[in-house]
C-alpha cells in the first residue's frame, strides 16, 4: 500500500484546470496513476464525471475538493479526499465561497486596468467554464495570451501575489469550517502543498496546531511544488504532529503544471501514507 502510485491533487476545466474531468481520468490512467482523486477548487460538479470516467478505464477513485481558506491573514487550501459530494454542508459551504470570487474578479480587473492592463476581467473569463470560479489563473492564461508574459508563472510573480498590483485580498473560510465540512461529508482533511505559504515559524505551528485540533489528519508532503528539501521538511511536521501523509502533483494543465500526473516520488517511508485511511471511501474500478 505504501508504494501505490496515488496523485490526491489535481484540477480539471470545471475550476482552473484546462482538461475535462474525462480527459483527466485518461490522462492519469495513461501515465501510471492507481488511485486518483479530482480535487477541483471550491467545487465537485466535476466529481460524477470524473468517477464515471475513472471507473470505466480501471482506476480507483477518489472523490475530492480543495477548499480556499483564510488563516492568519494568508490564503491556505485543504484538500478533501473521501467526501461525499451530495453533503449538504459542504455543498452549502462551497457555493458560500464561490459566491465571493467574481466580485474579488471583477477588483482585479479595476487594478490591473490602473496598472495599465486594461479588459483582463473580460479577457480571464473567456478561459472560465463557470464565471462563478474566476481565478488567478484564468487572469495569468489571457495575460500570457495577449503576450504580457510568456508563461504563467511569471503573471504571479509580477502581478498577482500578494503585494503586486494586481493583487486583491479575499476572506474566504475558516480553518475550523473547511475541517468540519470535510469530515462531516465522510473525508479526511489534508493541508495542501504547505511550502506555499509564507508563514513564520510560529504562524506556520498555530496553522498545524489548530487543523489537528479541528480534527484535521494529513499533509501533503510529496507535490508538485515541494522540492526534496521541503519533502523531507514536511515529512518531519507530518510525524511531529501525528498526521497522515498524501501525495499529489496539483496537477492543471499539460503545458502549465511542473509535474505531470502519475510521476511523483514516492512518500519517504517512515511516513503513514493517507490512502488506508481512506480504504472504505475509495471507489474501485
Amino acid at each position: 500500500m505504501h508504494l501505490i502510485n496515488a496523485d490526491l491533487h489535481s484540477h480539471s476545466d470545471v475550476s482552473d484546470g484546462t482538461l475535462s474531468p474525462e480527459a483527466l481520468a485518461e490522462r492519469a490512467h495513461a501515465r501510471g496513476v492507481e488511485l486518483w482523486a479530482l480535487t477541483d477548487h471550491d467545487e465537485l460538479g466535476g466529481v460524477a464525471r470524473a468517477r464515471e470516467a475513472a471507473l470505466d478505464l480501471g482506476l480507483d477513485f477518489l472523490a475530492g475538493c480543495e477548499i480556499s481558506v483564510t488563516f492568519a491573514g494568508e490564503s491556505v487550501h485543504v484538500v478533501g479526499l473521501g467526501v461525499d459530494p451530495a453533503d449538504e454542508a459542504l455543498v452549502a459551504g462551497l457555493q458560500a465561497i464561490r459566491s465571493g470570487r467574481r466580485e474579488r474578479a471583477e477588483r482585479m480587473g479595476q487594478a490591473l486596468a490602473a496598472a495599465g492592463i486594461p479588459g483582463a476581467f473580460e479577457g480571464a473569463l473567456r478561459y472560465v467554464g463557470n464565471p462563478d470560479l474566476i481565478s488567478r489563473t484564468h487572469f495569468a492564461r489571457w495575460l500570457v495570451e495577449a503576450g504580457y508574459f510568456a508563461e504563467t508563472h511569471e503573471v504571479f510573480r509580477h502581478y498577482l501575489a500578494a503585494g503586486k498590483p494586481g493583487h486583491v485580498p479575499h476572506h474566504w473560510a475558516g480553518l475550523g469550517d473547511a475541517v468540519r465540512w470535510i469530515t462531516g461529508a465522510g473525508g479526511v482533511a489534508v493541508i495542501a502543498h504547505p511550502a506555499r505559504y509564507r508563514f513564520s515559524p510560529t504562524a506556520e505551528y498555530a496553522l498545524f496546531s489548530e487543523f489537528v485540533a479541528h480534527g484535521g489528519r494529513a499533509v501533503e508532503v510529496v507535490t508538485g511544488s515541494h522540492t526534496v528539501a521541503e519533502q523531507l521538511q514536511y515529512a518531519d511536521t507530518a510525524l511531529e504532529f501525528g498526521l497522515l501523509a498524501s501525495r499529489g502533483s496539483d496537477f492543471h494543465s499539460p503545458d502549465e503544471s511542473r509535474v505531470d500526473l502519475g510521476a511523483l516520488p514516492d512518500l519517504p517511508g517512515r511516513l503513514t501514507p493517507v490512502w488506508p485511511a481512506l480504504a472504505g471511501r475509495i471507489q474501485r474500478a
